[in-house]
């Protein structure tokens, strides 16, 4: 994959589509990709009706397009391919972008959404513009699964340089490549789905990746098939083994989520803190007509924050402090993408 430096000249006056679809919950997605398994449909579907899934509904049609506001870059549109497979994405290059090595968020998405509704509701490329960053959002491709969803379940999708793994991180350093960034500063951070897929990269990639954003997911190497990705999502995760090297990380989770049991959230930030001595802080807080939620944070010996826990009070599954333009988004904050921005931004 090579991207074509002339399209920057074209980004400011480069249109860009917006697509709205009501995503099924990554339960019904399992759903969906359980039904493909012949051999264990019998079992899958008792399991289903066991974990109370919402049946699939038609997605509605694309609302009308809004204005972008304070967006004055644009998405270029490319695609990786390794032996594992290809994948296409958008890049999102802010008009505050100088051409000087600038950092890079990678942001995977949740079951059935796409890169352009996922940048609608987090509005991170409204943060990119503030920052001067640049923004990846890899696509999952319906051959790989029927409802988008990034295979975290999967066991050849839990290795590095295997599966698609190796596809986001040699998407990551193919844009490297391509743009000024600064390879200190790369992160990762995804949505359910996303967000297991994104606690695997960080921690098959410590090298590439310096921090890891993960929003309603689930940790590393919690399932190795579609049966144990059910167990996982209701609380009853394999635990594997913490990694050696420090994880930086940051979660938010809701208390009230029914389609990710938030003990993941407590696993994840247990593998990301695990290496400190200190035990964690709370800090209770609230939105000003919104959400409570209480704030953990693990300093290191060093005094840097190495682990962050929001944990917010009667919360579902939807990215918090989200732009309604896109789904599972909840308004009520706390704002996920800048929390995670900041906390970024202490870690290369």
């Amino acid at each position: 994959m090579k991207l074509n430096r002339k399209w920057l000249a074209q980004l400011r006056a480069a249109t860009r589509s917006l697509l709205h679809t009501k995503p099924g919950t990554p339960g019904a997605a399992v759903q969906q990709a359980l039904r493909h398994a012949s051999a264990m449909q019998q079992v899958a579907e008792r399991q289903m009706r066991d974990f109370g899934m919402p049946p699939d509904v038609p997605p509605p049609p694309p609302p009308p397009r809004a204005p972008h506001g304070a967006l004055s870059g644009g998405f270029i549109d490319g695609s990786h391919t390794n032996a594992a497979g290809r994948r296409d994405f958008k890049l999102y290059v802010p008009g505050s972008h100088t051409g000087k090595a600038a950092p890079l968020v990678v942001m995977l998405h949740g079951c059935a959404q796409s890169p352009e509704d996922f940048a609608n509701g987090t509005q991170m490329n409204v943060l990119a513009e503030e920052i001067g960053c640049l923004v990846l959002y890899p696509a999952q491709s319906q051959g790989a699964n029927p409802s988008r969803c990034w295979n975290w379940f999967n066991a050849v999708d839990q290795r590095r340089d295997e599966g698609e793994p190796s596809i986001i991180a040699g998407m990551t350093r193919a844009v490297m490549d391509d743009y000024a960034i600064d390879a200190d500063q790369v992160y990762v951070a995804g949505l359910s789905a996303g967000g297991a897929m994104a606690t695997i990269m960080g921690t098959l990639y410590p090298d590439l990746y310096a921090a890891v954003g993960v929003h309603s997911g689930l940790p590393f190497a919690s399932a190795n098939d579609l049966s144990s990705a059910l167990a996982a999502m209701k609380g009853d995760f394999r635990r594997a083994r913490a990694s050696e090297r420090p994880l930086p990380i940051i979660v938010f989770h809701g208390d009230r989520d029914t389609t990710v049991h938030p003990a993941n959230g407590d696993e994840l930030v247990a593998q990301g803190a695990h290496h400190l001595a200190r035990p964690g802080t709370a800090e209770p807080g609230r939105v000003p007509d919104g959400h409570a939620y209480t704030r953990t944070l693990y300093p290191g010996d060093d005094g840097i924050v190495h682990a962050e826990h929001w944990l917010v009070h009667g919360a579902g599954h939807a990215w918090f402090g989200g732009n309604a333009r896109g789904s599972y988004t909840d308004g009520k904050g706390p704002d996920a993408s800048r929390e995670m921005m900041r906390f970024f931004r202490t870690r290369r």
